[in-house]
């Protein structure tokens, strides 16, 4: 897993060497000579300059594109099936964060490992993800293709983040708000969590949450509208 703050994972006062080695120990059982060694190849693999050297510095010594490249060199460590990318590039501006997501595509592709990626950047979701599951008060609400899910989104909540992103060509229109705030974890609505936010809410939604069902091939919506919504994607009538 990559931490979402990659500074706060790592421990201020031990060099690199130490908390990467430890995982390829914990993981792989590699001592010595060996451990130190694919130390130094993990290093490399993510772009870390004069990694013999580096491994010897601490943290705070490296810039903020740098930390997130170890702790990507610190989950490869295991070499997982899966990889869990926690918002990785909150922190990093613009074109570090390109680099950074071209670098995981990378080693997606070269270790053959799937990747789930967490963000609130819808453009990073679009250009790196195949499948995205839109989540509200953590529940699942739609899940869907990503081409799909942008093109024309379902659930009011993924219909409300797509409306807020501005167009970069046509028109010039007022970006759509969601009102509302999210609500308090420890005092939940009854039904629907988005229905006391929601334009389209009805009687039903305030009483049971909805499960996420199928409305197409491929593709599920968590609404109790979820019905009408699959006959408007397979162009029937309602009745």
């Amino acid at each position: 897993m990559i931490f979402q703050d990659p500074a706060s994972a790592l421990n201020p006062v031990l060099t690199i060497r130490r908390q990467l080695c430890e995982s390829l120990a914990l993981h792989r059982d590699l001592s010595g000579g060996a451990v130190k060694a694919e130390a130094r190849r993990l290093l490399d693999l993510v772009g870390i300059p004069d990694a013999a050297r580096r491994l010897e510095a601490y943290p705070h010594e490296f810039s903020g594109g740098q930390v997130q490249r170890i702790m990507i060199a610190m989950a490869l460590a295991g070499n997982p099936d899966l990889l869990i990318a926690d918002e990785p590039t909150t922190a990093l501006d613009a074109t570090i964060q390109a680099q950074i997501l071209e670098l995981l595509a990378t080693i997606r592709r070269e270790m053959s490992m799937a990747m789930v990626l967490i963000s609130h950047d819808l453009g990073v979701v679009a250009e790196n993800c195949d499948r995205v599951a839109v989540m509200y008060a953590g529940r699942i609400v739609e899940e869907a293709p990503a081409n799909q899910l942008f093109a024309d989104p379902v659930h009011p909540y993924a219909q409300g983040l797509i409306g807020a992103l501005p167009p970069l060509d046509g028109p010039r229109r007022r970006l759509t708000a969601i009102p509302g705030t999210v609500p308090d974890p420890a005092s939940m609505p009854d039904g629907c969590a988005f229905a006391p936010r929601c334009a389209l809410a009805e009687g039903p939604c305030g009483i049971v949450p909805p499960t996420l069902a199928p409305i197409a091939e491929d593709r599920a919506v968590a609404c109790v509208r979820a019905e009408a919504s699959r006959r408007a994607l397979l162009g029937i009538a309602a009745e």
